[in-house]
């Protein structure tokens, strides 16, 4: 499985931006799909976006509009500018990457905090 490490998180005030980026540990050019969840205190963790090999986004209703993701094959990253963010978006989110052959695999996740 591929290796995935967050960065990017900290403290924000509501109605500022923020941008994650999750690297991977190779190439990410056969990960037919990668993406971000997060998962709030007492919460089940939830899908936030993801962004496929041919880099055709989805959203979560609760993010469309405010969040973005991308992906850079040359980098073996994919990011996620975060704008006009809520007290609601707090939470740990999590970069995964679906492969056919390994599956689903995980980070360890960055701490976003947004302040009302």
């Amino acid at each position: 499985q591929v290796q995935l490490v967050e960065s990017g998180g900290g403290l924000v005030q509501a109605g500022g931006s923020l941008r994650l980026s999750c690297a991977a540990s190779r190439s990410i050019v056969s990960i037919y799909n990668m993406g971000w969840s997060r998962q709030a205190p007492g919460k089940q963790r939830e899908w936030v976006t993801s962004i496929t090999s041919r880099s055709m986004t989805n959203y979560a209703d609760s993010v469309k509009g405010r969040f973005t993701i991308s992906r850079d094959n040359a980098k073996n990253t994919v990011d996620l500018q975060m704008n006009s963010l809520k007290p609601e978006d707090t939470g740990v989110y999590y970069c995964h990457a679906d492969e056919i052959d390994a599956g689903r695999s995980w980070g360890q996740g960055t701490q976003v905090t947004v302040s009302s």
